[in-house]
């Protein structure tokens, strides 16, 4: 009533869409009464200009959700999603077996899968396993979690299926070491590997040894995890000629001959990490035949000294990134770090945790690696307002800065703001001398460089456990409850009672590490991708 000739027009000529419930992936894509067949638009359908190649590179640059939604849009946008989709993440439950065979009808492009399953429901078995195998022939990368019902059967089935499979990661599974040679045996690919609490390999003497198979010519990463038998791995590692990045976190046993006859046959490592790991200065040693070696993380390793970390700054000379959390053993002191400086000129990246480091080692750190560009000093007892002002004094190449948990005041705050020419980014942490005026006065200062201040709250003297204790009660929990876990794995070989361990554990806090570790990306910014 009362409307224009045109008005009218143009309503006839909008996109009309029925209203459509999200198309589940276990439901039949036959079922066309939900999907809109074609865009109503004067009737002419737009988008058919556009060629399916073009229509699957938009999508790519689309959200997960949004390609969803897309996909309801016609009968056309969802072949070209499904077939353009190349990742694909499914609930692992023991019900996909019965829709797998719609899901990659669908789906029929997926390189890169994984499979997750909740800890307390009954995951996939061999036959949902073997059933995507046959589907996804070019798979490239596979990620098992909590897959507790596959055997080795299933995992041979899959790895003669899969034999172009490049990264395979698997966590919490079941299946043992025949199925992991059975992977090795025939994806002569395989570049990168990934093995947490794999539950199925016999522990002791008499478990299976692993590898290398036809990948131990091509593997390029192997990462452990938290394996009471980890060192059953140990003929892959070797046999492993083109490897270039070790992980090894929370495995039991005596690692320091498994690491002697690497360094010996190893040739090419670049990046080791050592983690909660039964290593001494005898591993340091075999570690520093690694001549090209780059990076280096040393993390609660309480046989460590300054002895092997010398060794290993003599021969190592290429080293760019070291991280050593030292557990507050004080093992690791000025003398090591000296060394670093005095044989490591191309450091760029330094972290420190539960390390007590001086002006006298900061002062030869600047002084020797000029390419200095990311320090982060956390747990430290030493580390005051004269090494701050030291850093910033003789740190001309720093970028970025992290101080956490360290007796520094705004006296040394102040120093930052004449020092470090080509200082970006400071973040300080649970600094309790620090107040938000010096930070503020520092924004000021040096507009160009962002400072992060995280004032710590007031202690509560009843959930303190010791002098250098986690304020709060909650936080104290967890990281004994985290302690527990890694020293129950890990051993020591001078007899260090587990007390002991989770004691030092507890005042060091695990959020010490996650404050460094955590992607360096935010800390590390265009600079760390550039060293790259």
């Amino acid at each position: 009533m009362g409307q224009s000739a045109s008005t009218v027009a143009g309503a006839q000529n909008r996109i009309k869409f029925r209203s459509s419930p999200v198309i589940s992936s276990m439901k039949e894509i036959d079922d066309s009464d939900d999907v809109i067949d074609v865009f109503d638009v004067g009737e002419f359908d737009y988008s058919s200009n556009i060629p399916d190649e073009c229509l699957a590179c938009i999508f790519h640059f689309l959200s997960s959700g949004d390609r969803k939604s897309s996909s309801l849009v016609c009968r056309r946008w969802l072949r070209v999603e499904g077939q353009s989709r190349h990742r694909l993440s499914l609930n692992a439950q023991s019900e996909l077996v019965a829709v797998v065979p719609v899901i990659f009808s669908r789906f029929d492009s997926v390189t890169k899968l994984a499979l997750k399953c909740d800890r307390r429901s009954a995951s996939i078995g061999d036959e949902a396993l073997v059933l995507i195998s046959l589907r996804c022939r070019n798979l490239t990368r596979l990620k098992l979690r909590s897959c507790r019902e596959l055997t080795d059967t299933g995992m041979e089935s899959f790895a003669k299926n899969c034999k172009g499979l490049k990264k395979l990661s698997c966590g919490s599974c079941a299946f043992g070491a025949k199925g992991m040679n059975a992977v090795l045996n025939n994806c002569s690919a395989l570049e990168e590997l990934s093995v947490k609490r794999l539950r199925g390999i016999t522990d002791g003497a008499a478990a299976e040894p692993i590898g290398p198979g036809v990948a131990g010519g091509s593997l390029r990463v192997i990462c452990l995890k938290e394996l009471y038998n980890g060192q059953c791995f140990g003929p892959l590692i070797i046999g492993s000629k083109s490897l270039r990045t070790l992980k090894l976190f929370r495995c039991s046993g005596d690692w320091d001959k498994i690491l002697e006859v690497i360094a010996e046959q190893v040739s090419k490592l670049v990046e080791i990490h050592l983690e909660r790991l039964q290593v001494s200065d005898t591993g340091l040693a075999a570690i520093s035949k690694c001549s090209i070696l780059e990076i280096l993380h040393l993390v609660k390793t309480p046989e460590c000294t300054n002895n092997g970390l010398k060794t290993v700054a003599e021969n190592c000379k290429l080293l760019r990134k070291l991280h050593i959390d030292g557990w507050k053993t004080n093992r690791i002191s000025d003398d090591g770090l000296i060394a670093v400086a005095k044989h490591c000129p191309n450091l760029q990246e330094l972290v420190l945790i539960g390390v007590n480091p001086t002006c006298a080692s900061l002062e030869k750190l600047a002084t020797n690696c000029l390419n200095l560009e990311r320090l982060a000093l956390c747990g430290s007892e030493t580390v005051g307002d004269p090494e701050l002002s030291c850093i910033a004094a003789k740190c001309i190449a720093l970028r970025k800065l992290c101080i956490k948990s360290c007796p520094v005041s705004d006296q040394g705050m102040e120093a930052l703001a004449s020092g470090c020419p080509n200082l970006v980014k400071v973040k300080v942490k649970k600094c309790r001398l620090v107040t938000s005026g010096s930070a503020d006065w520092l924004r000021t200062t040096r507009g160009s460089v962002a400072v992060n201040l995280d004032t710590p709250e007031p202690e509560n003297p009843d959930a303190s456990a010791s002098d250098g204790g986690v304020p709060e009660v909650g936080n104290e929990i967890r990281q004994v409850a985290g302690q527990v876990r890694g020293v129950s794995i890990a051993s020591s070989s001078t007899g260090r009672s587990n007390s002991f361990k989770a004691r030092l554990g507890l005042t060091t806090g695990r959020n010490l590490v996650a404050c460094t570790f955590r992607r360096w990306s935010s800390f590390g910014g265009s600079s760390s991708s550039r060293n790259n």
